[in-house]
């Protein structure tokens, strides 16, 4: 209410159907699942086009090592136009071979990190105002 730039999020499921906040991107690793970049996302953006933002600090983290991404169904219609191959996820496993269809499984185990964050790390609830602020909970939830 007294927050001007908090932005209402529909989430779709059934028990929580809005929240109100701003939205945050989380990039881990494939193996390990650790955090490899966080960042607080002004308005309610698409979540594809939100994708080059965040390659763009997980590459400059990380030195541009990025060979492959792996993102869920959100970011469909993406316009990455970088070198990194990106690997949207299906319903069902279809035409994919078994060694990339492991590799997307495993893409799913950023939903739990993302509810840790939400509740032992104060991502759920930020004490901090304005834009600046939702940036610098975002990383300091994500760090260790």
């Amino acid at each position: 209410m007294h927050e001007p730039e908090v932005c209402c999020i529909a989430k779709g499921k059934a028990g929580k159907k809005y929240e109100f906040g701003n939205k945050t991107s989380v990039a881990t690793t494939s193996r390990g699942g650790w955090m490899l970049g966080a960042m607080s996302l002004p308005g309610n953006p698409y979540d594809g086009h939100t994708l080059d933002q965040q390659l763009t600090q997980v590459r400059r983290l990380l030195g541009g090592k990025l060979r492959e991404v792996h993102v869920d169904m959100g970011y469909r219609g993406h316009n990455h136009c970088g070198t990194e191959t990106v690997h949207v996820d299906k319903r069902r496993r279809g035409r994919t071979s078994k060694s990339l269809w492991r590799w997307m499984k495993r893409r799913a185990a950023v939903e739990p990190t993302i509810g840790h964050l939400k509740s032992e790390h104060r991502l759920g609830r930020n004490r901090l105002k304005g834009t600046a602020g939702d940036a610098i909970n975002a990383i300091l939830s994500a760090a260790p």
